[in-house]
């Protein structure tokens, strides 16, 4: 059965102006979101994964703007929103947004309930007693003990990991049909960094929202997302389900990534890192911006931007490497490690 598609993003171009210059952030990005999947986008800082996702909510800085490029969403083109007001029909009432760190995504001087509390009245109509039942049924759906009198504290009164249980609330008080997560472990240490996930993981159950995760930390990635795409300064490279794109990846970028997860590591030898820096996004880009970065990069990578060629029905990469034209290289010896070991089962 096809999976019906959610939000579709088509050529996304967008561009922020800095001490009169032009910096062009996301630079022609396509995805499509699929229904009641968890999509996790991956690459390093910089690389344009909250940008992208900020022009799903309208969140954008008031120096950045959308220049081209179509966001799909009910039938509507986000992109062409401007006014707040439009905004405020998707922004947490279709649409939410659970922050990387949670004290400044809170208000330090008000109760946690009234907190969400003005989010559920807002977009559900609800006032008074109703609301109230409504935060506190929210503060024990994430797991916070006693919501009833958490519910009258204040945001410092909080751990940081139930101060993150209180954000998603807030997120999920209007029952979005997405809920966009940019690094909300970042913060916490890991025993908790598992409760959220696993949280979040049992919410998406109850309430069927289809979940994007933002994150550089692989191994959440491997833990949570049906699919993954691999972004590189403002361009999606690679995207695929979870297990193609470890497994099976083509983009030299996503070799890169994979390359340098810690576990991949040998006794006695230095891990692996990325020479060199992203390109600057002041600047046009010409040809494969990852190809000064690749050791194996081709002639063309410098001349010519790669297409996004198909490597199965759900797994696709934007290297010339994939051209029917090119040489056969092999991906590097800790990818292919990776790439035997899940043929034998040892996933």
């Amino acid at each position: 059965m096809k999976e019906e598609t959610i939000l579709s993003v088509r050529d996304l171009v967008v561009k922020f102006e800095l001490r009169g210059r032009s910096l062009t952030a996301i630079r022609g990005a396509s995805l499509d979101l699929h229904e009641g999947e968890t999509l996790a986008i991956v690459g390093e800082s910089g690389s344009g994964k909250s940008v992208f996702t900020k022009t799903f909510i309208g969140m954008l800085d008031q120096n950045g703007r959308v220049q081209s490029g179509s966001i799909d969403f009910e039938g509507v083109d986000l992109a062409r929103y401007s006014t707040e007001e439009e905004w405020l029909r998707i922004r947490g009432k279709k649409i939410s947004m659970v922050f990387q760190d949670p004290m400044t995504a809170l208000n330090p001087l008000r109760r946690v309930g009234m907190q969400i509390q003005e989010v559920i009245e807002m977009h559900q109509g609800m006032s008074g007693k109703q609301a109230e039942h409504a935060v506190v049924d929210m503060l024990d759906r994430v797991g916070i003990p006693d919501p009833a009198m958490r519910a009258r504290q204040y945001p410092h009164e909080f751990s940081g990991g139930m101060r993150q249980r209180v954000v998603i609330a807030i997120a999920m008080a209007c029952k979005p049909r997405i809920l966009i997560c940019d690094e909300p472990t970042t913060a916490l240490d890991v025993t908790i960094q598992a409760q959220i996930l696993q949280l979040i993981k049992s919410l998406q159950n109850d309430f069927g929202f289809t979940t994007v995760y933002i994150t550089h930390d692989l191994g959440v990635v491997a833990n949570v997302a049906d699919r993954v795409a691999v972004m590189y300064a403002g361009q999606i490279v690679e995207s695929g389900s979870a297990e193609e794109v470890f497994y099976d990846p083509r983009h030299p970028y996503t070799w890169a990534l994979l390359s340098s997860l810690p576990q991949l590591g040998v006794k006695g030898k230095p891990l692996f890192s990325i020479s060199g820096t992203p390109p600057n996004l002041f600047n046009e880009v010409k040809g494969d911006a990852f190809a000064p970065r690749n050791p194996r990069a081709l002639k063309i990578d410098f001349e010519l931007q790669p297409p996004m060629f198909q490597v199965s029905p759900t797994h696709s990469a934007a290297t010339w490497l994939l051209d029917p034209r090119a040489p056969a290289l092999e991906p590097p010896a800790a990818i292919q490690s990776m790439r035997a070991k899940y043929a034998g089962g040892g996933k």
